[in-house]
């Protein structure tokens, strides 16, 4: 990597200027006269009292136990990682992560289930916490680029687990923005494609499992935390309309001049990623959302395992909602009916909290003409469904309209850190708070 003629620079080059530095003081010293109570102090200070080589040999006994401090605690920091017996085996690199940010055991696990740009969102300002991340991801995507894959490759969607995958990477490195890049050439076949998206299919068709091309991505990208599908089985995403009509796939699901009725997936029994199931289930903070209420978050939980291992799991669940309404897919809701329909899925008792935004800019950002509104937290009072409200501050002065990473996940790592009382779920053991171990740091 050529560092060690960069380094013996800068050795010299400190060298040099520790000479200067020393020249100066003894000119000065030799040739300049100070007053005389402050001349009386410079003396003691520079030790004039001792014969000069005693001076010398002390000040190089200092310069030598200063060096030889460092290359002992510069050794141990590189060692120590690797000298624990249970690490014997492992990757380097999770090695590596476990000794900077504190084992899996050790930290708060955190499961963030939705999609879409809400949930890419949400994991931005999550790695930035000293937890143990995993996002579960729905894979019920047909538009753009992925549903192309999706009919010619018969596999789950690749495309919101790219997102979330690119948003956990290492301080989105340059591979994880080649990742993201989309092909734009006109008259390409591949125009429309992200490479990522591609990655992943190619992945799948090497290595003949979905699951197993998600995880070696994530070993590519380095990323902090796992990316789970909800289920790898090929699905589509359904609603019934109001008006009696049904429409099937997700990418027209919000796209009707009827409201939303009911959405259903298709096949409708669909098994859950044994994973997810897991993770759930040992999980102290559970996170709904931010995401399109109906074609992001339900998804999700339309799939039976997701929803009964959030019903048993005894950690807190919260539920993130969207700060503004999306056309054709939630018009005129507000809080209290985005809150509904969660609950109504998931069964009262199964959600302890509601993140609610109380920013004023969103709602002045939105003007007459425009076809959003944002959600409030109107007649909620300070509780509904046996859910508590949590009012904050959640998106930045730039882009009202959407969730501000690092204020999103302060706010539940605030929410984390509080103790709560215990609850019963609906069908499930008492929700019990957490524990004390799963206290978070930046």
């Amino acid at each position: 990597m050529s560092v060690k003629r960069w380094a013996l620079l800068i050795l010299m080059g400190s060298a040099l200027t520790g000479v200067a530095v020393a020249m100066a003081l003894v000119y000065t010293y030799r040739y300049y006269t100070f007053p005389e109570p402050l001349a009386e102090i410079i003396s003691g200070l520079t030790l004039q009292f001792l014969p000069r080589p005693a001076r010398f040999l002390m000040v190089l006994a200092l310069g030598a136990l200063a060096v030889a401090i460092g290359f002992w605690k510069l050794g141990t920091s590189l060692v120590s990682p690797f000298l624990r017996p249970s690490d014997r085996g492992r990757e380097l690199a999770d090695i590596l992560a476990d000794h900077r940010f504190g084992t899996a055991d050790q930290r708060l696990r955190v499961v963030a289930i939705g999609g879409g740009t809400g949930l890419s969102s949400l994991l931005r300002g999550l790695k930035q916490y000293n937890i143990d991340i995993t996002a579960i991801v729905t894979v019920a995507d047909d538009g753009g680029s992925t549903g192309r894959i999706r009919s010619e490759f018969d596999i789950p969607a690749p495309g919101d687990i790219r997102n979330c995958l690119a948003a956990l990477a290492d301080d989105e490195s340059l591979v994880s923005r080649l990742f993201q890049y989309r092909f734009d050439q006109e008259g390409s076949d591949l125009r429309g494609h992200s490479l990522g998206n591609l990655f992943i299919t190619a992945l799948t068709q090497v290595t003949g499992s979905f699951e197993q091309a998600v995880s070696e991505t994530a070993s590519v990208l380095n990323i902090r935390g796992r990316v789970l599908p909800s289920t790898v089985a090929n699905v589509h995403l359904g609603a019934e309309l109001t008006d009696g009509s049904t429409v099937i796939g997700e990418s027209v699901v919000a796209y009707q001049h009827a409201p939303i009725r009911r959405v259903f997936l298709a096949p409708d029994d669909v098994p859950v990623y044994e994973p997810a199931f897991g993770a759930i289930l040992s999980a102290d903070l559970i996170v709904i959302g931010p995401g399109s209420l109906y074609t992001s978050v339900m998804p999700n939980l339309l799939i039976e395992g997701i929803t009964k291992a959030i019903r048993w799991s005894p950690g807190r669940t919260v539920y993130v909602c969207n700060v503004a309404t999306q056309p054709g897919e939630t018009d005129h809701y507000d809080a209290a009916d985005h809150l509904h329909v969660v609950v109504e899925q998931l069964g009262e008792g199964a959600v302890d909290d509601m993140l609610v935004n109380n920013n004023p800019a969103t709602a002045a950002s939105i003007k007459p003409e425009d076809p959003i509104t944002a959600v409030g937290v109107a007649d909620l009072g300070d509780s509904a469904f046996g859910v508590r409200i949590r009012e904050s501050d959640l998106v930045s002065a730039q882009k009202p309209l959407r969730h501000e990473p690092h204020k999103l996940a302060k706010a539940l790592m605030e929410l984390a850190n509080e103790p709560r009382a215990p609850r019963t779920g609906a069908g499930s053991a008492p929700k019990s708070t957490v524990p004390p171990r799963a206290r978070v740091t930046a």
